[in-house]
Protein backbone atom coordinates (compact mmCIF):
# COMPACT_ATOMS: atom_id res chain seq x y z
CA UNK A 1 0.00 0.00 0.00
CA UNK A 2 3.29 2.07 -0.55
CA UNK A 3 4.10 3.95 -3.97
CA UNK A 4 7.64 4.39 -4.70
CA UNK A 5 7.59 8.03 -4.24
CA UNK A 6 6.32 7.81 -0.30
CA UNK A 7 8.96 4.39 0.45
CA UNK A 8 11.36 7.17 -0.87
CA UNK A 9 10.32 10.00 1.51
CA UNK A 10 10.27 7.38 4.38
CA UNK A 11 13.96 6.41 3.58
CA UNK A 12 15.11 9.49 3.66
CA UNK A 13 13.45 10.89 6.96
CA UNK A 14 16.30 9.20 8.97
CA UNK A 15 19.23 11.25 9.98
CA UNK A 16 21.94 11.52 7.47
CA UNK A 17 20.92 9.30 4.84
CA UNK A 18 21.65 9.64 1.19
CA UNK A 19 20.41 8.32 -1.89
CA UNK A 20 22.74 7.06 -4.49
CA UNK A 21 22.79 4.48 -7.89
CA UNK A 22 23.10 0.56 -7.49
CA UNK A 23 23.57 -0.90 -9.80
CA UNK A 24 19.97 -0.56 -11.27
CA UNK A 25 18.03 -0.01 -8.36
CA UNK A 26 18.36 2.55 -5.61
CA UNK A 27 20.02 2.40 -2.41
CA UNK A 28 19.85 4.34 0.83
CA UNK A 29 22.88 4.49 3.13
CA UNK A 30 24.05 5.51 6.57
CA UNK A 31 27.74 6.29 6.41
CA UNK A 32 28.32 4.81 3.06
CA UNK A 33 26.33 1.45 4.06
CA UNK A 34 23.35 0.55 2.48
CA UNK A 35 20.23 -0.19 4.89
CA UNK A 36 18.31 -0.50 1.87
CA UNK A 37 17.64 -0.79 -1.90
CA UNK A 38 14.85 0.06 -3.84
CA UNK A 39 14.00 -1.99 -7.82
CA UNK A 40 11.37 0.56 -9.47
CA UNK A 41 11.15 -2.25 -12.23
CA UNK A 42 9.82 -4.90 -9.04
CA UNK A 43 8.07 -2.20 -6.99
CA UNK A 44 10.31 -4.14 -4.20
CA UNK A 45 12.97 -3.30 -1.87
CA UNK A 46 15.08 -4.94 -0.12
CA UNK A 47 16.17 -4.29 3.36
CA UNK A 48 19.36 -5.30 6.13
CA UNK A 49 18.10 -7.19 9.03
CA UNK A 50 19.57 -8.78 12.15
CA UNK A 51 18.84 -13.02 11.82
CA UNK A 52 15.98 -11.93 15.01
CA UNK A 53 14.50 -8.94 13.11
CA UNK A 54 14.35 -10.67 9.51
CA UNK A 55 12.50 -13.42 11.52
CA UNK A 56 10.28 -11.84 13.61
CA UNK A 57 9.23 -9.47 10.44
CA UNK A 58 8.74 -12.22 7.97
CA UNK A 59 6.12 -13.80 10.43
CA UNK A 60 3.61 -11.24 9.60
CA UNK A 61 3.67 -12.58 6.18
CA UNK A 62 5.83 -14.32 3.87
CA UNK A 63 4.21 -13.40 0.66
CA UNK A 64 5.08 -10.03 1.19
CA UNK A 65 8.12 -9.81 3.54
CA UNK A 66 10.99 -12.55 3.50
CA UNK A 67 14.18 -13.34 3.20
CA UNK A 68 16.33 -12.77 -0.07
CA UNK A 69 16.58 -16.63 -1.32
CA UNK A 70 20.27 -17.08 -1.35
CA UNK A 71 23.20 -16.59 0.75
CA UNK A 72 22.26 -12.66 1.22
CA UNK A 73 19.18 -13.74 2.50
CA UNK A 74 21.09 -15.95 5.54
CA UNK A 75 22.86 -12.42 6.40
CA UNK A 76 19.77 -10.71 7.28
CA UNK A 77 18.78 -8.72 3.73
CA UNK A 78 14.75 -9.01 3.41
CA UNK A 79 12.46 -7.89 0.67
CA UNK A 80 9.24 -6.36 1.43
CA UNK A 81 6.43 -6.33 -1.25
CA UNK A 82 5.83 -2.91 -1.56
CA UNK A 83 2.08 -2.51 -3.17
CA UNK A 84 1.24 -4.64 -0.23
CA UNK A 85 3.00 -3.25 2.67
CA UNK A 86 1.17 -1.12 5.33
CA UNK A 87 3.22 2.25 6.27
CA UNK A 88 3.15 1.57 9.58
CA UNK A 89 5.12 -1.91 9.13
CA UNK A 90 7.02 0.01 6.19
CA UNK A 91 8.53 2.42 9.25
CA UNK A 92 9.24 -0.55 11.36
CA UNK A 93 11.24 -2.50 9.23
CA UNK A 94 12.94 0.92 8.14
CA UNK A 95 13.88 1.83 11.50
CA UNK A 96 14.88 -1.88 12.72
CA UNK A 97 17.32 -1.78 9.01
CA UNK A 98 18.97 1.64 9.46
CA UNK A 99 19.67 0.75 13.31
CA UNK A 100 21.20 -2.07 12.36
CA UNK A 101 23.80 -1.10 9.89
CA UNK A 102 24.16 2.23 11.55
CA UNK A 103 25.66 0.61 14.23
CA UNK A 104 27.81 -1.89 12.49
Amino acid sequence: MMDIESFKQLALSFPDVTEEPHFDKISFRIRKKIFATLSKKDNRISIKLSEVDQSVFCSIDKSIIYPVPNKWGKQGWTQVELKQIKKPILKDLLQAAYHEVKGQ
